[in-house]
Order: structure tokens, then C-alpha cells, then sequence
């Protein structure tokens, strides 16, 4: 059976056909060359499902289903209310993808969602029924699954794991509130950090690193500092990898998932990241005399995960 799935992003549109093996047997993209009007993008949308199929070597005719990802808010009629990087406000995606595609078949939902299904099902969840995929990027995103299905909540925006609050009245979020997860966690909060301890310690070799970078302070200042024995480099690291924990403890001690898995450029930093993870969860979490636990994971799929997951949309 054969189903296409799409990924939206702020910067590309890609779609790929998707067999039973989750392996894509044929695969296009384009530029999403935001600001346009939703028209535009999804004739994009078609033209890349199109290349796609054409690659795969079929037509509309072999394809079981269609499921798109998307970022923002998406309602259970598969309308995209609102997606403030697409400018896109109340947005009919599943009857734009019908009419242009030719196909009944479609399912519309949050691009985080998918990632976590795809990761779940052909990723590093292996088939796992309850599990949690956290990115560590710009923002902290998540999609949440129990008993294989995603939490979706009673309007289709559940599972937004990056806006609970670690520390009351903390760092300022871009949501409105204060100390979320994500103020803290994030790969942006992780290069704030960075910045705050290079100036307060200005003999750090942080700085060094920043220069041969172009100067530019990105994820991975603070971890080479780090590896190279530098005390701010060391200090940042050592509180970063505790705002994480402190988020991921809060997940296995509500949904005590099988797997939680950790993706984003940050999870590059592999067994780096993990081991000190597992080590502050396996101390704190509630859960600590079961005999079975949740296993902290770094993703594999990476950018393919929202494909894969929009393409299982219709399972």
C-alpha cells in the first residue's frame, strides 16, 4: 500500500511517496518562498505530490491516502487555523489537497505530531504504543503518543510539552508566559546561555571558539568549551543538561512513555547529551523502583520523521 506524505515548512515543501516498509520510493521538493497566499502553496503543495508519484512511478490511482504536516494549530476538519511563519489564518488544507489532487483520502496535522508518529512507528520508537518525541531547536517541540495514537486534546493543540513551567516566574517565553521549558531547553536558550557566560567570564575559551566560527555562538560553542576543560564552558553544559532533565522527568512521571526520544541539532551531541540525562531522570523520576522504565533515545529519522508521520496520518 502505498500513501504520500508532505512535509510544510516555513522554508520547503517536501512530499514522498511511502510504502508499508516506510522506505520513500519517490520524493520532490520546492521552496515554500513565503509570503504567498495559501493558492499558491498548495498548488506547490499538488506539483511536488506530482514529482513525487512520477518518480515512484505511479499515478493518484495507486495512492491509499494523503497526510500533510503542517506548522500551527490544525482543527479535526483539517483546517490549519492559524500558522503564523505561513501567514496562514483558517486555512481549508484538507479540501485544497481533494480538489487538487483528486483524492478523498487526506489528513491534515500539526508538523510536530507527525514527526513523533513517524519516529514512533519507522524511527527510534521502533513500534513503540506510548511515546514522546522532543526537538530541541529554535523552540522545545513535542508530540505526544499513548496507546499509538497522538494527544491531540479537545481542539487539536495538545502535546505542547515546551510551554509547561520549570522555574515560576522565569525566563520569558514567546508564548507570553514565563519559564516555560522551552525558555530554557531550547537550542535558542542554550546560545542565550552561551552569551551570558561569555561575558561573564571573559578569559573563557568560548571566545576563542566564537572567532574561528565567524563569530557566531551556536549549540555547539559551549559543549567544544566543554571538551576542552573550560570552567564557563563546563558550568553552562552542566545547567543546560539540567533544564532538559527537568522537562523530561516531568513527561515519564505523567505519561511513563516507553520511549521518549530527543531530536534537533543538540541530539548531535549524541551519548555527550544522553548519558547525564538518563543519570538526572533515573535519580528524580517517581517511577524509580519499576522494573520497567522509559529508555531516553536520540531520534534517526531526522528531517524525513514529518514525512513518514504525514504519511501514516491515515492509519
Amino acid at each position: 500500500m502505498l500513501r504520500i506524505g508532505i512535509d510544510l515548512g516555513g522554508t520547503n515543501i517536501v512530499a514522498a511517496v511511502v510504502n508499508d516498509e516506510y522506505e520513500m520510493v519517490g520524493k520532490a521538493k520546492t521552496p515554500t518562498a513565503t509570503p504567498r497566499s495559501a493558492d499558491e502553496i498548495f498548488d506547490d503543495i499538488a506539483k511536488v505530490c506530482k514529482e513525487a508519484m512520477a518518480q515512484a512511478g505511479v499515478t493518484i490511482k495507486d495512492i491509499f491516502s494523503v497526510g500533510i504536516g503542517t506548522p500551527g494549530t490544525v482543527n479535526k476538519e483539517g483546517v490549519i487555523e492559524f500558522a503564523n511563519n505561513l501567514g496562514f489564518v483558517n486555512v481549508q488544507a484538507k479540501e485544497m489537497l481533494i480538489e487538487r489532487l483528486g483524492i478523498e483520502n487526506v489528513y491534515v496535522d500539526n508538523d510536530a505530531n507527525c514527526a513523533a508518529l513517524g519516529e514512533a512507528q519507522a524511527g527510534s520508537g521502533h513500534g513503540a504504543k506510548d511515546f514522546i518525541a522532543v526537538t530541541l531547536g529554535t523552540g522545545v517541540g513535542s508530540g505526544v503518543i499513548i496507546n499509538g495514537k497522538i494527544v491531540a486534546g479537545v481542539n487539536n493543540a495538545g502535546g505542547e510539552c515546551g510551554h509547561s513551567v520549570i522555574v515560576v516566574d522565569g525566563e520569558p517565553c514567546t508564548c507570553g508566559r514565563k519559564g516555560c521549558w522551552e525558555a530554557y531547553a531550547s537550542a535558542t536558550a542554550l546560545i542565550n546561555q552561551t552569551k551570558a557566560a561569555m561575558e561573564k567570564y571573559p578569559d573563557s575559551v568560548m571566545h576563542e571558539l566564537v572567532k574561528a566560527n565567524g563569530g557566531k555562538v551556536d549549540g555547539r560553542t559551549a559543549f567544544d568549551a566543554m571538551r576542552r576543560g573550560d570552567i564557563a564552558g563546563i558550568k553552562v553544559v552542566d545547567a543546560y543538561v539540567k533544564y532538559v532533565a527537568c522537562g523530561l522527568i516531568n513527561l515519564v512521571n505523567i505519561f511513563q512513555p516507553e520511549t521518549i526520544c530527543i531530536g534537533g541539532g543538540i541530539c548531535n551531541e549524541g551519548e555527550t547529551l544522553l548519558r547525564p540525562l538518563r543519570r538526572y531522570i533515573d535519580s528524580e523520576r517517581y517511577s524509580v523502583y519499576s522494573k520497567i522504565q522509559s529508555k531516553i533515545v536520540k531520534a534517526e529519522l531526522g528531517n524525513d520523521a514529518g514525512i513518514i508521520g504525514a504519511a501514516l496520518l491515515g492509519e
